[in-house]
């Protein structure tokens, strides 16, 4: 197991890694809309979508992966109302990869984000010799 951290995407919040690389996935945390300072990114959905998708996206590159690598997602919203502005930002993220997804409405997330965003991605330096 191997643990993976960060400068470029705010770091954990909580007794947590940003991610973790195991049997050849990498686990990525929920990225929320902090920015790497720490600060929170404008109380507006597209803003925060596109700060969660920089996260992840630095977080997978720092673990070695990118998008295209990525095969399970989960989304989490504050509101259900924010699924199609949503939808258009994740989609110009990851473009025609198609990764398996969850979208789940919540009471509250943390720091009151309106978006969560985890994935599962498979690492790039694994080798299946099955």
């Amino acid at each position: 197991m191997k643990f993976i951290a960060t400068n470029e995407a705010p770091q954990a919040i909580g007794p947590y890694s940003q991610a973790v690389e195991a049997n050849g996935l990498i686990y990525t945390s929920g990225q929320i809309a902090l920015m790497p300072d720490g600060t929170m990114e404008i109380n507006d959905i597209e803003h925060q979508t596109k700060q969660v998708m920089k996260n992840l996206y630095y977080v997978l590159q720092e673990a070695g992966a990118e998008f295209t690598d990525v095969i399970k997602t989960t989304i989490y919203l504050a509101d259900m109302n924010d699924f199609e502005k949503v939808n258009e930002i994740y989609a110009h993220y990851f473009g025609d990869h198609k990764p398996a997804r969850s979208t789940i409405a919540v009471k509250t997330l943390p720091k009151n984000a309106l978006v969560e965003i985890e994935c599962i991605a498979i690492a790039n330096n694994y080798v299946d010799f099955g």
